[in-house]
């Protein structure tokens, strides 16, 4: 496959690209700045410099068609200390883009890194982590309604501890923590998979080998 990953210089992104260029896959990065190329590159796949927050959707399909991907991947964000504003704009509105790409571009295949209890958020406060989930939500929410195969993961609290290969998925999971690393692990077997196409989840570290708790969602 060739798989194409928003936010491809983030931990979730590149971990991902390692293990889908180990198995053979084909992977490009998307990137907003030209410096984090390398370390794209460094994890086996090829980067594509593009600003989601400065461009369309067109624009945007095209480069898909072009490298004639397969599938794609949300795992952008706007990242920690940045504005409530770029919530919005990254988190919420380059999720949709990517949605509304992939579907200018053929591609069905999107899976989405999103975060658990987004739905959660109060509408009426101006924290920027309320606004975070907020943008979460309403990008989960678009890409549901959207008529791709789609899969939402919503993570409890990440952590940069090795994978375990176990976990906990369901619909509400309660509050946990859960490895990037594990996180990367459920994104390759869903692109590599027909497992939880059109299913949200979220995700947390258990006693469930990651092949087994998607067949049993």
């Amino acid at each position: 496959m060739r798989i194409a990953i928003a936010g491809g210089h983030g931990k979730i992104a590149l971990q991902t690209t390692k293990l889908l260029s180990a198995s053979g896959h084909e992977v490009v990065g998307i990137v907003r700045n030209p410096d984090h190329a390398g370390d794209v590159e460094a994890a086996g796949g090829e980067a594509l410099v593009f600003d989601l927050e400065a461009s369309d959707s067109e624009a945007l399909a095209h480069e898909l068609s072009q490298r004639e991907i397969d599938a794609v991947v949300f795992a952008a964000g706007a990242g920690p200390g940045s504005s409530a504003d770029r919530k919005l704009t990254v988190d919420r509105d380059g999720a949709i883009l990517l949605a509304d790409a992939a579907w200018r571009a053929d591609v069905k295949r999107y899976v989405l890194v999103s975060a658990m209890s987004a739905d959660d958020y109060d509408p009426t406060s101006d924290d920027v982590f309320q606004v975070y989930l907020r943008a979460k939500s309403e990008a989960d929410a678009a890409v549901r309604a959207s008529e791709l195969d789609w899969t939402i993961v919503r993570p409890g609290g990440l952590t940069d501890e090795p994978a375990t290969g176990l976990v906990t998925l369901a619909a509400s999971t309660g509050r946990g923590t859960i490895p990037r690393a594990d996180v990367a692990w459920i994104v390759a077997t869903l692109l590599t998979t027909d497992a939880a196409v059109r299913a949200q989840f979220e995700a947390i570290s258990g006693s469930t080998p990651i092949a087994e708790a998607l067949r049993d969602l």
